[in-house]
């Protein structure tokens, strides 16, 4: 299974796609060099196969691969960071 997440800027949102499929994203705001991630959702087929922890990864690792922070506003990336410590420093307050 060959998963890619990659960030669309137009739509404000990180993408993930699974064998070439869209399996799920995550949208997000900008603010003050900050990425505000608002919601994320995987779609019913790919739940329970990793793909939300994939994206969030991926995401984040994209957040800080361009020298930004992020603020979890959606319950699962914020999740995602609680059991992640590594990018803990990548979060500023709300």
């Amino acid at each position: 299974m060959s998963r890619q997440v990659s960030n669309n800027p137009e739509a404000f949102r990180y993408e993930i796609t699974v064998d070439g499929a869209k399996a799920g994203f995550a949208d997000y705001r900008m603010r003050q060099g900050a990425v505000v991630f608002t919601h994320t959702e995987v779609d019913p087929e790919y739940e329970g196969q990793g793909i939300g922890s994939a994206l969030a990864r991926g995401a984040l690792d994209d957040v800080r691969a361009r020298g930004l922070k992020a603020v979890p506003l959606c319950p699962f990336i914020q999740g995602y960071i609680d059991r992640h410590p590594e990018y803990r420093d990548l979060v500023v307050q709300r």
